[in-house]
This record gives C-alpha cells, structure tokens and sequence, in this order.
C-alpha cells in the first residue's frame, strides 16, 4: 500500500468515526453573526490551523477547498460568498465528501441564509484537480499538503497555481518541523498520513511555495503544533513541531525573489519627515511600516542610527512597503 493510499485509508475511518486525536485544532472557533456550526463539524476538524481569515473574503469570490473533511473550513468560506457553486470542495475519500455533504445539510437547518448548493462537491485528487485553470481567485488547503512527497507537494503546489486567477491567493495551513525529522518516521506512512512525519522545515516549505510561482508570501501566523518525544517515538531528542498559516499570492516572483512578510517593521525617528531608502520606499516619522524580508535586509545593512528594524513576529496582518 503506497502513503497515499494509506492516508486515504486513514480519512475513511475518520469519516466513519470522528477522531478527536486526529490532527485537530486545538485553538476554540471564532464566532461569526448567524453562523452556527454543527458540532459535528467540529469534531471532524482535521487540521492544523485555520485558512479562512475573514478580513480578506469577499462576496465576489470564487474558492476552492482542497481536503474538505467535515466541511467547516467551507461552510465558513461559504459564509462570505453566499452564491449557488461559489465555494468548491475536492476530496479524494468518497466517505469524507459524503459525511460532508450530510454536514452541510445540518447546518442548513441551523442557519437560514445557507444552501447546500453554495458549495459545489467534487471527487478529486490534489495532484490533478477537476477545475478549470484560471477559475478561483482563493485556493486553500489546512493539513494536507505536509502529507505529500516531495515529488507530490510540487505536484499539489503546480495545481493549485494553475487553477487561480492572475492575483489570486492561495491559503496553506501545515506543520512544519524546527529539526530534522528522521527517516524512520519520514517513512512510517501512517505517521505521515497524521501529518506527524512528513513536515518541512519552514525555510524549505517557502521554498516549495516560491518554485511553484508565487512571488509574494504572507505569513499570517506560526505556532507550537506538537512534540514528537523520545519516549513515544524513539528519536534522539524531542522535536518540535510548529503549525504556519499563510497566504501566497501568484504574482511574478521578482528578479531579486519573493516578497515575504514575516512580521518585520521598521520605525523612523529622525529629524526629517519621512526617510527614502533610495529604493522606492518613504518611511514617515514615528508610523510603524511592515516590511518584506528583502526590504528589511536592505535597511538593516544601511546601519542607520535613526532606524529600527524589527525581527520576524511571523504574525503579518497586511499593508507595507511593497
């Protein structure tokens, strides 16, 4: 049996019998005026973080979501849009898509401005989606991803790019891994297919992101996930894994390479109103800037005694200098 298809095993069951265990999130759901989830929904919340990050949704949008798993993360997209077929959910395990669908005709009877056929289901596979190039200004996918292969995730990555608009957004939720995980687990399929053994580092999990196209990177949050320790998986010293959540945007990545924001800041506090790097960029006095990782390299190295740089929060919340 190859890993996917012990993943695919793997969802099955959790379709049939939810697995509080199972990859979930532990942080407790935000709430949103006349949306009331199912706890069904909640119980089958596979994933790692979250990819719906409300003040960026809009009622135009068209979103595909890969891995629908109880359906919550769509049922919130679909929150936004409100349109027959706006939200497109693609799983590859028949039982989950089914389960989802039952969950959604839940929440139905629970929320009076939902239809079912908000979301549009479809049996499909992350490494060939059945959508059109070019359809869906969002993308998004919570824990599936660090599940692939190299080989699969580029795959996955190439996809996803394919099927966004020019500008559009692809949402990622995944573990990563702050040491190097090793090869007995990284084989251990049953262990990848829990999303315990197949993380990247985060320097290589944007690297896989930015080889795809995507010239601007958002990361939107980073967090302690889980501790593969000694005592349960005989490794040589505990390993700590984080869970990131990003956006990525398919701009063109730029001759000097791509734009991630990672929570730097510069602050300007000299004499003159405003600052000019000299490189496109007016610091105003006093008013803190977020900056890409690029543009804070740069005014780092101007060892300028009236700015400040920040080091990464990795916690972007939007606006700065590019």
């Amino acid at each position: 049996m190859s890993y996917l298809e012990t993943a695919h095993e793997l969802y099955k069951e959790a379709a049939l019998t939810p697995q509080a265990s199972l990859c979930c999130v532990t942080s407790g759901s935000r709430h949103l005026p006349e949306l009331t989830v199912p706890d069904i929904m909640h119980e089958m919340n596979y994933g790692c973080g979250t990819t719906v990050h409300y003040g960026d949704l809009k009622p135009t949008d068209t979103i595909l979501y890969v891995g629908v798993g109880g359906g919550l993360e769509a049922l919130q997209f679909s929150y936004f849009t409100r349109r027959i077929h706006s939200v497109i959910g693609v799983d590859r395990v028949p039982e989950m898509l089914g389960k989802a669908k039952e969950n959604f005709e839940l929440a139905a009877d629970l929320n009076t401005w939902f239809q079912p056929g908000y979301i549009k289901l479809l049996e499909g596979d992350a490494l060939s989606l059945p959508v059109e190039s070019n359809l869906v200004d969002v993308a998004a996918q919570n824990c599936l991803f660090n599940i692939f292969k190299d080989i699969d995730l580029e795959k996955a990555l190439a996809e996803m790019y394919r099927v966004l608009k020019p500008g559009g957004r692809l949402y990622m939720s995944d573990p990563i891994t702050t040491k190097p995980i090793p090869e007995q687990l990284c084989k251990d399929e049953r262990l990848r297919a829990m999303c315990l053994s197949g993380a990247l580092s985060y320097q290589e999990y944007l690297a896989k992101i930015i080889s795809a196209g995507f010239g601007t990177i958002e990361i939107r949050s980073r967090r302690p996930y889980r501790i593969l320790d000694k005592a349960r998986y005989g490794v040589g010293e505990d390993i700590l894994l984080e869970s990131v959540e990003l956006i990525a945007y398919k701009n063109p990545v730029q001759a000097d390479g791509a734009c991630i924001f990672a929570g730097e800041t510069v602050l300007y506090f000299g004499e003159e109103d405003f600052f000019d790097d000299g490189k496109g960029h007016l610091i105003q006095r006093d008013i803190p800037l977020p900056i890409c990782q690029k543009t804070a390299q740069n005014l780092r190295a101007l060892n300028h005694k009236d700015l400040l740089v920040t080091e990464p929060t990795y916690h972007y919340s939007g606006g700065g200098c590019c």
